[in-house]
């Protein structure tokens, strides 16, 4: 009886989860002036696991080099070797205006200090053509983004790091100065050797915006990486990863490529003047979302667990004044039966 009442506990509290889950992903997202309304995922731009078809290809995704598959788990870039490189790359552009690609990654290896060199995560025009610059070529055309793990020289700011870099098919990246002035964007988080599933979010809005986020600290906290307005990206480029290893290294894993078109309306206010929103450093707002949803989680536990206490205790109640009952109508039974078993005789 007891298992029954707890059940129904649980089953009401997934309900609760769901709804507050629901209430969360119908939240339209605000980056800049704009509002992302909603997404549609481009299966020509994902990839999951098992991430091949049974003949061990992908109809959409070519890697090579040192990149291999393991169904289970990931796409490896390189081992943890020296010398390494491997790529992935989509084989169709990504035609859409607007777009929000979401990776998740794995950057593991030996502890201390000598660990590199890193992986980038591409949206050029060229695609599948390896080099020096994380395992492609160098004088791109489109946006690199890099994970750098091993710096080259000193800097005011520390590494791992993440650095974006615009290129036009001219620009030589600079190796020396890891690529120190060259970028559009960059931020330092120690998205290496991590607990937790680390993501990074790439949001682009046509002539618009770029806005990269991480998540690394904890399970969907995004933090700010960068914003840049007024950005323009080639047409229709190519979605790709690549990694690389010299004298140090480290395993670069490719988990999970998640790419939807984003569908955009423009903040309209009814004031000609409107108020800016006061924004808590260090604080996103999918990390409000995150709290409020555990929050509902919370309460949903404890309410359930209360209700289904109190039916318990409710039942249980009941339960013994009738076993009570019923063995007075046992006694009464048994005395009534005794009268016509042996009648009394006038």
């Amino acid at each position: 009886m007891l298992s029954t009442y707890l059940w129904s506990s649980i089953l009401a509290i997934l309900s609760l989860i769901g709804l507050a889950k629901a209430a969360a992903d119908t939240v339209p997202t605000k980056i800049g002036n704009q509002t992302i309304d909603r997404t549609v995922q481009l299966r020509t731009h994902s990839l999951f696991a098992p991430y091949i078809d049974q003949d061990l290809q992908n109809r959409w995704w070519d890697f090579g080099a040192d990149s291999y598959v393991n169904t289970n788990k990931h796409i490896r870039l390189t081992r943890n070797r020296p010398s390494q490189m491997g790529w992935l790359w989509s084989r169709l552009p990504l035609t859409s205006q607007n777009f929000v690609v979401e990776v998740e990654f794995k950057v593991s290896g030996e502890s201390g200090h000598l660990h590199g060199d890193g992986m980038a995560v591409w949206l050029t025009t060229e695609r599948t053509q390896p080099g020096p610059v994380f395992g492609s070529k160098n004088q791109f055309t489109g946006l690199g983004l890099f994970l750098d793990t091993y710096a080259n020289a000193r800097h005011t700011y520390a590494f791992p790091r993440v650095t974006a870099i615009l290129g036009d098919g001219k620009l030589e990246y600079n190796y020396s100065n890891d690529g120190d002035g060259q970028e559009i964007g960059a931020c330092s988080a120690n998205y290496r050797r991590t607990n937790i599933a680390t993501k990074l979010k790439i949001t682009y809005v046509k002539d618009t915006f770029l806005d990269v986020k991480i998540q690394y600290q904890a399970w969907d906290e995004w933090t700010d990486c960068f914003y840049v307005e007024g950005i323009s990206l080639p047409a229709s480029p190519f979605l790709g990863f690549s990694a690389m290893t010299g004298d140090v290294s480290d395993a670069h894993d490719v988990i999970a490529v998640t790419t939807s078109s984003a569908i955009t309306s423009a903040i309209t206010s009814n004031t000609s003047k409107s108020t800016p929103r006061t924004k808590i450093p260090g604080v996103s707002s999918s990390t409000w979302t995150g709290f409020f949803f555990k929050l509902f989680l919370f309460i949903g536990i404890c309410v359930g667990g209360y209700y289904g206490w109190m039916e318990y205790q409710r039942r249980n109640r009941y339960g013994g004044g009738m076993s009570n009952f019923g063995g007075m109508s046992m006694n009464g039974g048994g005395g009534f039966g005794g009268m016509y078993a042996n009648p009394k005789r006038f």
